[in-house]
């Protein structure tokens, strides 16, 4: 396992045929020297002995991986989950988002500059920049802002510029589009902290291995829970962090299938959902080869989901890798189930689950009614705090 993440990626950010940088010379050389800076600062002991630090007397790690036992006995299958949603912010983020600033901070940059659908990354982010006393401009679409304004309110607290993006369909890839505009304008006393494990080489391996302690805690915790390995692990699938965070851990592990599960949206046709690796083809988008949703003319297509932190037309280079390799099985869940399974945890266990993180649980629902004598471990990546008012006000509050 060791050997796998010192081969991946490759020395030009490369997963198989994925991932890679195509920027403009000028921002590549910045890229350079955040790449320089990756491998030469967080592999000392010292970064390494803060980070530890922040994770357990900041962050509240490890967190706890849970036994769903009403859930369970109810569906027949064993259903874990990785509580994320404990995380300090409420979500996995900020485990890279820590790492990021740690990073930016050594490297004396006074600026953090990011995207955010959902709000969970742009909210670990501004609790980053507060912490490391560093400055912080949060870019989210008009659409996103209005569906998830306690993120905003809590951004704004942090003490972080957001700033609404109007261009398009007015979420997620557009405020990618918007943040990395702001980026260009001053690259050397800004970093771009991208919020997923995607972008332009070194981004989606920094975000990687700062996601890695997810898979770690969650295999040593469900081994002494149980005394195996879980049959399967389940995680949502939009960028795909929180998912890369887990199967990290298990990609070795030749008895337990891993399924990453993208938003079906409305419908299966264009526009109405963002599967990107169920429906896309290899592609370029924000200085980055992956699997992608798009036209004829290689143009991102619009995309949706109920979960504004799952839309959006690409995916990670590692999970395209990994795709073409079968090494994880990626389906999907729509919004009606995806719903079905938020309303199901937070009346049957007492967790309200965040919208992205309920489309693996409906997969991991119906994967325990389908094997009853399975064990399915499921990455629980946020909270849904930040889902309720748009729930309640556009669902009610369920049967």
């Amino acid at each position: 396992m060791k050997d796998y993440f010192k081969e991946q990626p490759t020395k030009e950010g490369f997963f198989g045929p994925y991932g890679g940088s195509f920027l403009p010379e000028h921002l590549q050389q910045e890229m350079d020297r955040i790449t320089d800076a990756y491998y030469s600062i967080s592999k000392s002991h010292q970064f390494i002995s803060e980070l530890r630090s922040i994770r357990k007397h900041f962050q509240g790690r490890p967190t706890p991986v849970y036994f769903a036992k009403t859930l369970s006995d109810e569906l027949g299958g064993r259903i874990y989950l990785k509580r994320e949603d404990l995380n300090h912010t409420g979500a996995h983020k900020l485990n890279h988002c820590m790492g990021e600033g740690l990073l930016a901070k050594y490297m004396g940059k006074k600026k953090l500059i990011a995207e955010t659908g959902a709000g969970q990354h742009g909210v670990a982010l501004a609790t980053a920049a507060a912490y490391f006393g560093l400055e912080c401009e949060i870019h989210m679409g008009e659409v996103d802002m209005k569906k998830e304004h306690p993120n905003v309110v809590r951004m704004r607290l942090l003490g972080a510029e957001v700033v609404p993006v109007t261009a398009g369909l007015k979420t997620l890839k557009e405020a990618v589009d918007s943040a990395f505009q702001a980026y260009l304008e001053d690259p050397v006393n800004s970093i771009y902290c991208i919020g997923s494990v995607v972008g332009p080489h070194p981004f989606p391996m920094m975000v990687r291995d700062f996601q890695r302690v997810v898979g770690i805690e969650a295999k040593e915790q469900f081994y002494e829970m149980t005394g195996e390995m879980p049959d399967n692990v389940v995680a949502c699938v939009g960028g795909g962090s929180n998912a890369m965070g887990i199967f990290s851990a298990f990609l070795e592990e030749e008895d337990t299938t891993l399924y990453g599960v993208e938003p079906a949206g409305r419908a299966l046709t264009k526009g109405e959902h963002a599967a990107t690796m169920t429906y896309g083809r290899p592609g370029l988008i924000h200085g980055f080869k992956c699997y992608l949703l798009q036209d004829d003319e290689g143009n991102p297509d619009p995309v949706y989901s109920i979960a504004s932190g799952l839309d959006y037309p690409g995916v990670g280079p590692e999970h395209s890798m990994f795709k073409d390799q079968g090494k994880v099985v990626y389906t999907t869940a729509g919004d009606s189930e995806a719903l079905e399974a938020f309303y199901t945890l937070s009346r049957k266990e007492g967790i309200i689950p965040a919208l992205e993180s309920a489309h693996a649980l409906a997969f991991a629902m119906k994967l325990a009614r389908e094997r009853p004598r399975s064990s399915i471990l499921v990455n629980l990546s946020g909270r849904g705090d930040k889902d309720i008012d748009f729930i309640v006000e556009n669902y009610g509050l369920g049967g």
